[in-house]
């Protein structure tokens, strides 16, 4: 598949907002944030200042509607949902294409689509080619997902085509990997409950967020998330949440640790957005996380 022929390098452009930043500030200005802290704004940001309400909320603060693509209208993938948001008064947005699991369809994981596209993404949440597809078939169905997106749907003029991302459950885990290794230009990549027989990312240089379920007895954690994570490197900016308790299914119903982590982290590196690092770094707490670790992009 053709890559986005734009791209927009994750480390430069928040190099470039600090260095802006310290620019305005020697020159004695200042540029408004929110709160009022000084500031330099991502051009990318979309949405009012980031709350834990608003996050844990069941919909975010944009209007989404949805539509139907069906798989004879597509090559590649077999089809799906696109769910977006209605303004165009705040220019694109960033886009993610989200895969089910090994023999699902996507409507085992469909709350994820309008609860991500009511905070500022379109998202299109894939059919498989067929319920047995393996995750380097799923990688290959994730990016043929978004080259369509951007490319053909009705919906592309709604889109920056290179603020782009991917995540996926399971099989789809595993292939939301596989597509961040062959397309490095991507912002970021969530992996839910991620199974993949290759335990080594060290190619990757896409930021990543791996959420696996402490009692996940289909990809345990110490045999998938966790060597996952170890072995991306420090540098592509990575962050692993283990939810207490959950099993390999925590994304198949309304998860809210997954959703408020998931969406801070597509903010903050697909919309370059700095207001969600709050969220990220220290990172979640409480009864609901069994551990959480992170490289912390503002370090």
């Amino acid at each position: 598949m053709s890559s986005p022929t734009t791209t927009r390098p994750r480390s430069v452009a928040g190099r470039a907002t600090r260095f802006v930043l310290a620019a305005v500030l020697a020159a004695g200005g200042v540029v408004a944030g929110s709160g009022g802290a000084a500031q330099a704004a991502s051009p990318y940001e979309r949405g009012p200042a980031p709350t834990t309400a608003i996050l844990e909320a069941s919909r975010g603060p944009f209007a989404t509607a949805s539509q139907s693509v069906s798989s004879l209208s597509v090559t590649g993938f077999g089809g799906g949902v696109i769910y977006y948001p209605t303004s165009t008064s705040e220019g694109t947005f960033g886009a993610i294409a989200i895969s089910p699991g090994y023999t699902a369809a996507w409507s085992s994981i469909s709350w994820l689509g309008p609860r991500i596209a009511s905070h500022g993404f379109v998202v299109i949440g894939i059919e498989t080619n067929t319920r047995l597809d393996q995750p380097d078939s799923r990688g290959r169905q994730l990016l043929a997902a978004l080259d369509y997106l951007t490319q053909r749907s009705s919906v592309r003029t709604r889109i920056d085509s290179s603020r782009l991302a991917v995540a996926g459950h399971s099989m789809g885990g595993g292939g939301s990997l596989e597509a961040a290794s062959s397309r490095p230009s991507l912002q970021a990549a969530v992996p839910l409950a991620p199974w993949n027989l290759d335990k080594s990312w060290s190619e990757l240089r896409v930021p990543t967020l791996i959420i696996g379920g402490e009692s996940d007895s289909v990809a345990p954690v110490a045999t998938h998330s966790v060597p996952f994570y170890n072995s991306i490197p420090a540098s592509a900016e990575k962050a692993y949440l283990e939810l207490n308790g959950a099993s390999h299914f925590f994304p198949q119903t309304t998860n809210t640790p997954t959703a408020r982590q998931m969406v801070a982290w597509l903010k903050r590196f697909v919309d370059d957005d700095t207001r969600y690092e709050q969220f990220l770094c220290p990172g979640p707490s409480g009864s609901a996380i069994q551990e959480y670790r992170n490289t912390c992009p503002s370090a």
